[in-house]
């Protein structure tokens, strides 16, 4: 059985809140789940306290007997303290044209 810590969507129409959960990776997102770790609400300001609310004990327990977090749990996870920030790459170098559009580009310049 894979454990996912992830969000779970709640709230009305246009007015987000996420739930974050442990849950089996293969139950739906917002179907059942083991546990109830923490909450956010994307619609607070950024600094306001309430935005992100973890039970760190309970995470660090998922994590230590195997739960993985999604990527944006784990940025969450990682301002928290909780697990090494991730490293994202950096955005992708938009590709160039191609060969003959560089030739003719060449000749022209």
């Amino acid at each position: 059985m894979g454990l996912k810590i992830r969000l779970a969507r709640a709230g009305a129409k246009k007015r987000p809140y996420y739930h974050i959960v442990v849950a089996d990776s293969r139950s739906p997102r917002d179907g059942r789940f083991i546990e109830r770790v923490g909450s956010y609400n994307p619609m607070l300001p950024a600094e306001h306290a309430d935005r992100l609310h973890l039970v760190n004990d309970r995470v660090t327990h998922w994590i230590s007997v195997g739960a993985l977090p999604t990527d944006r749990v784990a940025k969450f996870l990682g301002h928290a303290g909780l697990i090494p920030a991730p490293v994202y790459a950096e955005q992708p170098v938009q590709s160039l044209p191609k060969k003959k559009a560089q030739e003719r580009a060449k000749a022209a310049g």
